[in-house]
């Protein structure tokens, strides 16, 4: 009696997991899909100025495989560049400088804001600073870039084009992350799935779309609507900026894109577990919302979709049962197919694909971890600094 119930419990679970990946497939905006790239652009007749903004905390080692890159923007309008040191200890506005005197190119102002005020991050106080200086030149467009973001000749150019055609009020790449370590091949394309998981690409640029979501490391921003979303003011404490500034733009009647690059990568690398560890847990409480209820969610959402195919098809055999199995079996092969495509874009081998359920496995251990360093005191840590609750921070106030 007790075998055939657990056979039977193993059968129910296998089964709901297939049905979750099976409307993963064909339902959730075929989020598995690659091919959501710059959408089609004509050269406008006459191009817009544009300012680069770049927020920069202790950048001095990524520095120099970046910001030439800006420097050296193709770009036949006008064109300059904003570097906000945002407190940093390792020389990176001096380095910023050396940097333009070296290799010339668009010009550069490197400027600093101060610490941030409480309810700010240290990016977006960076951000506005930044902002605030480029307004002073008049820019029609602003491109908010991080400082390990390395950018193709023609990447301006292109990004201005598509807003242009597509009348987009942002227009956002998904920089493709540096792939070079063990872990990095087993955790970097996982998280760059899971994030169009959790936001279809292809949903964000619809008109009347409901979900919005940006990639911070490459965003192009139509002044006049960040005028209308008041940002950075409006998301000051947002520590997953990237999204709620998406938000905010759609929000206030603004039209967004969202894609993957071909030629913007990311040069920051994460050689070591600890590495991608800190990257993910210091930002996956704030998703949830910092609620427990949320939390307990996700951990049984992950644990329904990404480690019962593998348990349930090892477990029915196991226990002799092929229609425990079968499901199990099924619901991994979906999973695998849906994950080869991420690994392509990224070049890695699709061997890769069956090994997501481990790496599944470790961003659950990661976002357990966001939640037990927040209740420590020390939840959204980064570079120096640690970020409170946005509700916390009004209460405070």
């Amino acid at each position: 009696m007790g075998q055939t119930a657990r056979v039977s419990a193993v059968v129910w679970i296998s089964a709901v997991s297939l049905a979750a990946w099976l409307w993963l497939l064909l339902c959730q905006g075929f989020f598995w899909r690659t091919d959501v790239r710059l959408p089609p652009r004509e050269e406008p007749g006459r191009w817009p100025s544009v300012c680069v903004v770049v927020p920069a905390r202790d950048e001095a080692a990524v520095l120099p495989a970046s910001l030439p890159s800006l420097l050296a923007q193709d770009y036949p309008g006008r064109a300059e560049v904003f570097l906000v040191d945002d407190g940093s200890s390792d020389g990176t506005g001096e380095l910023a400088r050396e940097l333009a005197r070296r290799h010339g190119g668009l010009p550069l102002t490197v400027d600093s804001p101060g610490e941030p005020p409480a309810g700010w991050t240290g990016k977006l106080w960076a951000v506005r600073h930044g902002m605030a200086l480029a307004r002073a030149c008049g820019p029609e467009y602003l491109l908010l870039t991080d400082a390990d973001i390395a950018h193709a000749p023609d990447s301006l150019r292109e990004l201005v084009a598509a807003a242009h055609t597509g009348g987009f009020d942002l227009v956002s790449q998904m920089a493709r992350l540096r792939v070079e370590s063990v872990w990095e091949r087993l955790v970097v394309p996982a998280f760059v799935y899971f994030f169009a998981q959790l936001y279809p690409f292809r949903r964000i640029g619809r008109p009347g779309a409901r979900t919005a979501a940006a990639a911070g490391g490459c965003v192009l921003l139509r002044t006049e609507a960040a005028g209308r979303a008041r940002v950075p003011d409006s998301i000051r404490h947002a520590v997953i900026d990237d999204v709620a500034l998406a938000r905010a733009v759609r929000g206030s009647g603004g039209r967004i894109w969202l894609g993957l690059a071909d030629r913007v990568d990311s040069v920051r690398p994460y050689p070591r577990l600890h590495d991608l560890w800190r990257m993910v847990s210091r930002s996956a409480y704030a998703q949830l919302r910092h609620s427990p209820a949320l939390l307990l969610g996700t951990v049984l959402g992950i644990a329904l979709v990404y480690l019962v195919p593998p348990l349930a098809l090892l477990g029915g055999l196991a226990l002799g049962s092929p229609a425990a199995a079968l499901p199990g079996g099924l619901a991994w092969l979906v999973m695998t197919g849906t994950y080869v495509p991420m690994l392509r874009y990224y070049r890695q081998p699709p061997w890769l694909a069956p090994l997501l359920p481990f790496t599944a496995f470790l961003y659950l251990l990661m976002t357990v971890d966001s939640a037990v360093q927040h209740y420590r005191g020390r939840g959204a840590a980064w570079k120096g600094r640690t970020y409170a609750r946005p509700d916390a921070v009004a209460d405070e106030g």
